[in-house]
């Protein structure tokens, strides 16, 4: 793999720039939202759920066609575009005063789906043997956007409420909107092949190899957005934890997790290995979520399932995409990881809608309970889908030894 060139460097900090900055807007309610949600009039389970998942409703929506749309407008134009929608729908939600219309908000600003066409133009700034690089340096600015939300929602909610959180997503979007024009260089002419359509992304939906890493990445996100219905409550009214303080559990956590992918990685290098490591996640994620359930008011408990869990997330957040490019068929490659985006954010909205119901009849320790339960549907998938897999590149193996 060659050096990135001076051009390419540029290109891939600065995108990964505009992606993160997005992405950190969106991740910043999720540690404090459930909390300030409650306080609304006519806050139900249920509206609080929705009102945090459904930006995967709006994503799924525009996630393909915002990228359909760049091969025919460009690539600039199509980004803009999003961040336009983001901005608007952070703004509609910071002038809500009511949960309907930070769900309207929230919809609108899952529409801005940006992440296809910022990929898309990082791969027409980069030549071929250095896209790999450059995507990676992308994944870690996302990581490390989630992981700066998680610490950072907290203590600037305490200064000036949600509505000043979500005023903050529509500056981020805005001061994104101009890095990209600003910096990110415009390609003359698209060296990528061009976005998947619904047909190619389909396929891959149903292709037996990607069905156990689709399922996997809706899982994923779905039990991810459920938990965080509940984490907040369980901080602040079990745990008694203000919410100016949730930053003192979620950055030593969060420090752990993150040291923990990066050891971890080294061992991701084999397909067969990844998938090991990706069952093992599962059912550290299931242990995870009944330790939140079961810690009742023991801080140390609780601090423990965490760890375990953004671990366990943080190493599958690494491995399926990796996994998902490697076995998906090279001419498919961009429909795989528009299938893997689609299942990621409809499970997102998923989780979101099924943490809200449950938290309305079962109350936030309930999430956990019936969360810790849907692992028992994703590792018979993970186990059988490994199986196959396993078999299927031990029968390719085969194929390939020439005849003596």
């Amino acid at each position: 793999m060659s050096k990135l060139s001076r051009l390419e460097r540029r290109s891939a900090l600065t995108l990964a720039c505009v992606i993160s900055l997005r992405l950190f807007g969106l991740f910043l309610i999720m540690p404090v939202f459930s909390l300030y949600a409650k306080t609304m009039p006519g806050a139900t389970g249920f509206m609080i759920g929705l009102a945090l998942g459904v930006y995967g409703l709006g994503q799924v929506l525009l996630q393909i066609p915002l990228g359909l749309l760049s091969d025919r407008i460009g690539r600039k134009p199509a980004i803009t575009l999003g961040l336009l929608l983001f901005a608007l729908g952070g703004l509609i939600a910071a002038m809500s005063h009511t949960l309907t219309g930070i769900v309207i908000g929230r919809a609108v600003q899952g529409m801005g789906a940006v992440a296809g066409a910022g990929i898309a133009l990082a791969a027409d700034l980069t030549v071929e043997e250095n896209r790999g690089k450059v995507m990676g340096i992308i994944g870690v600015s996302i990581g490390l956007a989630f992981l700066l939300a998680l610490i950072l929602g907290p203590p600037l909610e305490a200064i000036d409420g949600l509505p000043g959180l979500f005023a903050a997503t529509s500056i981020l979007a805005l001061i994104s909107l101009a890095l990209l024009w600003l910096i990110v260089p415009t390609p003359e002419r698209a060296q990528a092949p061009a976005a998947a359509g619904f047909g190619h992304v389909l396929v891959m939906l149903r292709d037996s190899r990607m069905m156990v890493l689709n399922g996997s990445v809706f899982f994923l996100h779905a039990l991810l957005t459920a938990s965080f219905v509940g984490l907040p409550l369980l901080l602040a009214n079990t745990l008694n934890l203000p919410v100016n303080r949730h930053w003192e559990l979620y950055l030593p956590v969060m420090v752990v997790a993150a040291l923990v992918m990066g050891g971890s990685l080294r061992h991701m290098r084999e397909i067969g290995q990844s998938l090991r490591i990706v069952m093992v996640c599962v059912v550290a994620i299931g242990l995870a979520l009944l330790g939140f359930a079961l810690s009742g008011n023991h801080l140390i408990a609780f601090g423990v399932a965490a760890t375990v869990f953004f671990s366990a997330f943080n190493l599958l957040e690494a491995a399926l995409p990796s996994l998902v490019s490697r076995l998906a068929p090279a001419h498919l490659r961009g429909a795989a990881m528009g299938a893997y985006s689609t299942s990621q954010f409809i499970g997102a909205f998923v989780g979101g809608t099924f943490g809200g119901i449950a938290l309305g009849r079962l109350g936030p320790s309930g999430i956990f309970i019936c969360a810790a339960a849907m692992t028992l549907l994703w590792l018979p998938l993970v186990v059988a889908g490994a199986r196959r897999i396993g078999a299927d590149i031990r029968a390719t193996a085969a194929a390939e030894v020439p005849a003596i």
